[in-house]
C-alpha cells in the first residue's frame, strides 16, 4: 500500500452509529412521526395501541429512507451548501453507496411491514410518498423548475394521509384537508428559508425561486400562499376535524402568520441585509410552531370528541 493511500485512509472520517442516524433527517422525521400520528388517532376508526405503534414506526423508517435516498442523490450541491455541506455524505463519513443501500432496503422494508401489519392503502400511500420525495422531488423537481418546493411538497403532506388510512383503510376529506394543510403550508416556510440562504442555492445551482426570479418576487409569493393557507387553515375548523379549539389556534396563528407575511412583503433587500433577515428568521421559526400547533389542536379535538367535548 503506498504512503498516499495510507494517509487517505487515516485522515477518512470514520462513520459512527450517529452518522447514519443523521441520514434519515431525524428533525424532518419527527414532523413526519407527528403528523401521521395526528391523522391516525383524529380517525374515526380506533386502532390497536400496538398495532398504531408498529404503523407509526414504519412510517417514521419510511421517511429516514427517504431522506437517505435524497442525501444519496444530493450529494454534491450538499457539498457546497453551507446548511447541508456537514451532513454524513458529503462530509465522507458515509459513502453515497452506503447512503442509496440504506434508503433502499429501508423503503422495501417499511412499505412491505405497513402492509402487513395494517392494510394495503397505507402501504400504497407510503410507497407513493417515498418514490414522490426520492424520484419525483429529489432527481427531478428540485434542480428543474423554481416550483420545486411548490408541486414537491405533496412529499411532505401525506404522512397523515397514511395515518388516517391505517385506521380506516381509506381515505376521506378530513385526511385530504390535512394533506391540504401541509401542502400549502410548505412554499412559505421554505420560501422564507431561501430569502436568507440564497448563497447556498445560488452556488449549487439548485432553481429556488430566489434564484430564478429574485427575492421581491418571492416575498409576493410568500404573501399570496400564506393568505391562501389563512383561508385553508381556518376553514378547516368550521370541518369534521375542527372546533372551537382548534378554530381558536388556527385565528391567533393565522393572524400571526399573514402579519409575517406582511412584514416580508414590505421590505426591500437594503433592509434586510442591514439586519441579516431577522424578519424572515423570525417567520421561518414561527412556520414550524403554525404547523406543529394547528395538528395538536386537530390532536386536542379528537381526544376530547369521545366525551362529548370535541367538535362541534
Amino acid at each position: 500500500m503506498s504512503d498516499a493511500t495510507i494517509n487517505t485512509t487515516v485522515n477518512q472520517p470514520e462513520a459512527g452509529f450517529g452518522d447514519y442516524v443523521a441520514l434519515l433527517k431525524p428533525r424532518v422525521m419527527s414532523l413526519v412521526v407527528f403528523t401521521a400520528a395526528v391523522g391516525l388517532l383524529a380517525a374515526p376508526v380506533a386502532v390497536h395501541p400496538f398495532i398504531a405503534f408498529c404503523a407509526i414506526l414504519f412510517i417514521a423508517i419510511g421517511a429516514g429512507a427517504s431522506g437517505a435516498l435524497n442525501m444519496w442523490w444530493d450529494a454534491d450541491i450538499d457539498r457546497v451548501m453551507k446548511r447541508t455541506a456537514r451532513r454524513p455524505v458529503p462530509a465522507g463519513k458515509v459513502t453515497a453507496q452506503e447512503a442509496l443501500a440504506l434508503g433502499a432496503t429501508l423503503s422495501v422494508m417499511a412499505v412491505v411491514m405497513l402492509w402487513l401489519a395494517t392494510n394495503w392503502v397505507a402501504a400504497a400511500i407510503l410507497a407513493f410518498t417515498i418514490f414522490f420525495y426520492a424520484v419525483v422531488y429529489t432527481m427531478w423537481l428540485k434542480r428543474w423548475t423554481p416550483q420545486n418546493i411548490v408541486i414537491g411538497g405533496a412529499s411532505g403532506a401525506f404522512p397523515p394521509m397514511i395515518g388516517w388510512a391505517v385506521a380506516t383503510g381509506g381515505v376521506s376529506v378530513e385526511s385530504v384537508l390535512m394533506f391540504a394543510l401541509i401542502f400549502m403550508w410548505t412554499p412559505p416556510h421554505f420560501w422564507s428559508l431561501a430569502l436568507f440562504m440564497n448563497s447556498d442555492y445560488q452556488k449549487a445551482g439548485v432553481p429556488m425561486l430566489t434564484v430564478t426570479h429574485g427575492r421581491r418576487v418571492t416575498r409576493n409569493h410568500i404573501f399570496c400562499y400564506t393568505l391562501l393557507l389563512a383561508a385553508l387553515a381556518i376553514g378547516a375548523g368550521f370541518t369534521a376535524i375542527g372546533g372551537p379549539i382548534y378554530l381558536a389556534v388556527a385565528v391567533v396563528l393565522n393572524a400571526m402568520f399573514v402579519l409575517g407575511a406582511w412584514r416580508i412583503w414590505r421590505r426591500d433587500e437594503a433592509c434586510a441585509d442591514a439586519d441579516g433577515f431577522a424578519t424572515e428568521k423570525k417567520f421561518f421559526r414561527l412556520s414550524l410552531l403554525y404547523l406543529f400547533a394547528h395538528f395538536g389542536a386537530i390532536l386536542a379535538e379528537a381526544a376530547l370528541r369521545p366525551w362529548g367535548l370535541g367538535g362541534w
